[in-house]
């Protein structure tokens, strides 16, 4: 049975993603940070349906646990076929009013740790034991604007790193994107906000957790595909935007 890596699979997109992994044939490593009784549940409700399942837990926002971690997973479960680098950290900062806190935060979750599990893929695989890897990312690595400074700094420096580690990487490890789009309530956005701000695309209609996992579940089952970042945004990408869509759903909301 192949074994997925899910990093943030605690609760959000995490936990879907592993909820559908587990349901096409994964056992799947949940891995949780603070969210380890919703991990815990996960873990138990996938196994019920008669999937399997295991915990693992690390604070990625110190990078330096990563080799640890990822040693431990490989010793007790064997090395992973699918790491999905999905934990994530969704915090406020605008220039001129920037924090390091957040910005050093948001490198070492996005950049430093996907790196580190690639760089640990890398030396475990083989040419008899591929793996892949897939990145999520988000629309705003195309539609850039400076609200969430930080993190959308972060997560296009992901995006590049994507790309140059499907290059050096292959044909070992392949190294893949899925960048959703609004696809659920973040941060200080209303349930009201959510709703608007789904139906600012083309399609007037944006992703949903169950699309972005399908996109995931796409990528592992195309084997000639790699250095590629699917945009599952209901087009948000291709309509520049001066503001995050949270002001654009709500002009008088304060940042």
């Amino acid at each position: 049975m192949p074994i997925a890596l899910v990093t943030g699979a605690g609760g959000r997109l995490g936990e879907v993603i592993a909820r559908h992994l587990a349901r096409n044939g994964y056992q799947v490593i949940v891995h949780v940070n603070k969210s380890r009784a919703q991990g815990n549940k996960l873990t138990r409700e996938i196994v019920r349906e008669g999937n399997k399942a295991v915990l693992a837990s690390c604070d990625f926002s110190r990078p330096a646990s990563v080799t640890k971690f990822f040693d431990k997973i490989a010793g007790q479960h064997g090395v992973p076929d699918l790491i999905v680098n999905n934990a994530s950290t969704f915090d406020y900062d605008f220039p001129g009013k920037a924090s390091e806190t957040i910005l050093n935060r948001s490198l070492a979750i996005h950049v430093s740790v996907p790196f580190l599990l690639l760089e640990l893929a890398f030396k475990a695989a083989s040419r008899r034991h591929p793996i892949t890897v897939v990145n999520i990312l988000d629309q705003k690595v195309i539609n850039l604007n400076p609200d969430y400074f930080s993190y959308t700094l972060s997560k296009a420096a992901l995006q590049a790193a994507t790309v140059m580690l499907a290059q050096s990487l292959a044909p070992q490890v392949r190294v893949c994107g899925v960048a959703p789009g609004v696809t659920m309530v973040s941060g200080p956005m209303t349930d009201d906000e959510f709703a608007k701000a789904r139906t600012l695309t083309p399609l007037q209609r944006s992703s949903t957790p169950q699309d972005i996992a399908r996109a995931v579940r796409f990528l592992i089952e195309s084997p000639a595909i790699t250095g590629t970042t699917l945009m599952v945004d209901g087009g948000q990408h291709l309509q520049a935007q001066a503001r995050d869509v949270l002001f654009i759903a709500n002009p008088t909301k304060e940042h």
